[in-house]
């Protein structure tokens, strides 16, 4: 799907710069990214979710 996107000029000197150190363009380098920060969130959410599990699961069997 085509979007517009809106870079600042720092963003779009990274990006410039990532793609040439990694030899692809700078639409696949700006999709990389994207899907990389979304996995490292959901893995960050998931541990915390795992830790408050662990953390308070005598309230959450009093809860159930």
């Amino acid at each position: 799907m085509a979007r517009t996107l809106r870079l600042s000029g720092e963003a779009e000197i990274a990006v410039a710069r990532i793609a040439e150190a990694e030899g692809i363009s700078q639409n696949e380098a700006i999709n990389r990214a994207l899907l990389d920060y979304a996995s490292k969130r959901s893995a960050v959410r998931d541990a915390l979710i795992a830790s408050i599990v662990v953390e308070d699961a005598a309230i959450l069997d009093r809860l159930a």
